[in-house]
């Protein structure tokens, strides 16, 4: 009997040690549990962030990039733009024009006019990828104004004088912008045709901008959206998943085409090289950045943009189809309204395609270098 305290005390350190165990199981396991979630927790992030970082471009020249095939000048800071001429020879030509093209565009892409025309006339046009597109290096630093800067450059090593005409296309035309406000004294006309319009834009009315924006599909509402309040990386992440429906390329949507478009369009054979040549950098460089400096926010606003020609030395034109589907028409029209002095075309019946429409060319083309106007 001496002994059984003995026992007790024994039998209760061993449930004691027990219990020790089992909490420093318990504990153990919880570790591993925790050092666990946090590897599955990193392991997600850094597949996130593979996902939404844009693959590097395809610079062109180098090892997986495209070929360069077309003349090149090389910019201030070390990039390339590429061009491709049109028309009479440069210096044979009255008229010098630089064209800029759309989005999801190329140097392919200028202003059809007549043969006619050109010799009538001497017209000589230069149209240039857009950095990022084609073969012109990409511009990670892209602005408003640099692209201005560029074609100025552009516009001084291909010598076309102290003056020149531009024409820009659809999203071109936002370029234009650009140059109204940065290099208006190199400007001796304008033409903007169906120029892409930001529904943030200051100066607009907001209940204007947001009618005319409900009036686009709803997932070119969201792509807009993207372009405009998230950051670029997350623009390409939008245009590329797969979960909602996205719009990498806007007007590809059979119904942002007027009946007038699509009567347009299946007359109108597309260059080969429209098929390639655009996004061969990758779609990052090229129509996401492009949607996200396009619709961000803007330094300045169209309506705040001063008379380049006071003296009526030249003249700015829009040229806008009443039944545009992307670029609604009730924006236009504030804009001018906004800006007398700018001479306006307004196209009954036509969509965003007529550009392409039979005659319509060489009457933008006259009224740009003539002031001939039958509107």
């Amino acid at each position: 009997m001496a002994g059984a305290p003995a026992r007790r005390v024994s039998a209760a350190s061993a449930r004691a040690h027990t219990r020790k165990a089992k909490q420093g199981n318990s504990l153990s396991a919880s570790g591993i549990f925790k050092k666990l979630l946090l590897v599955t927790f990193v392991g997600i992030l850094a597949w996130a962030y593979q996902a939404l970082q844009p693959p590097r471009p395809k610079i062109p020249g180098s090892l997986n990039g495209p070929p360069i095939t077309a003349p090149r000048i090389k910019l201030r800071d070390g990039r390339h733009l590429a061009y491709k001429e049109y028309g009479v020879a440069k210096d044979a030509a009255k008229y010098k024009i630089v064209i800029v093209h759309s989005f999801d565009g190329c140097r392919h892409q200028s202003l059809p006019l007549s043969q006619k025309l050109i010799d009538d006339l001497g017209v000589y046009m230069v149209s240039f990828d857009r950095p990022g597109y084609g073969e012109s290096d990409p511009d990670p630093k892209r602005t408003r104004k640099s692209i201005a800067l560029d074609i100025e450059e552009l516009a001084d090593q291909l010598g076309l004088g102290t003056k020149f005409y531009i024409i820009g296309i659809s999203m071109g035309g936002q370029i234009v912008w650009g140059c109204l406000k940065y290099i208006p004294h190199r400007l001796a006309g304008v033409a903007m045709l169906a120029p892409v319009v930001n529904h943030w834009w200051s100066g607009i009315p907001s209940d204007l901008a947001s009618s005319v924006y409900k009036q686009l599909l709803w997932q070119d509402q969201w792509a807009l959206r993207i372009g405009h309040y998230a950051p670029t990386w997350l623009t390409y992440w939008w245009n590329t998943q797969k979960w909602f429906p996205s719009s990498a390329a806007i007007v590809r949507h059979p119904d942002n085409f007027s009946p007038s478009d699509k009567e347009i369009l299946a007359k109108f054979v597309k260059p080969k090289e429209f098929l390639t040549v655009p996004r061969q950098q990758g779609e990052y460089e090229s129509i996401h950045r492009d949607m996200a400096i396009g619709f961000g926010a803007w330094e300045f606003s169209p309506v705040e943009v001063q008379n380049p020609f006071p003296n009526n030395e030249g003249y700015v034109h829009i040229w806008q189809g009443d039944e545009d589907r992307l670029v609604p028409v009730t924006i236009q029209r504030f804009i001018v309204q906004q800006l007398p002095w700018i001479k306006y075309h307004e196209l009954p019946g036509a969509g965003h395609a007529f550009v392409l429409a039979d005659g319509v060319p060489d009457r933008i083309a006259k009224a740009l270098l003539l002031g001939e106007t039958h509107d």
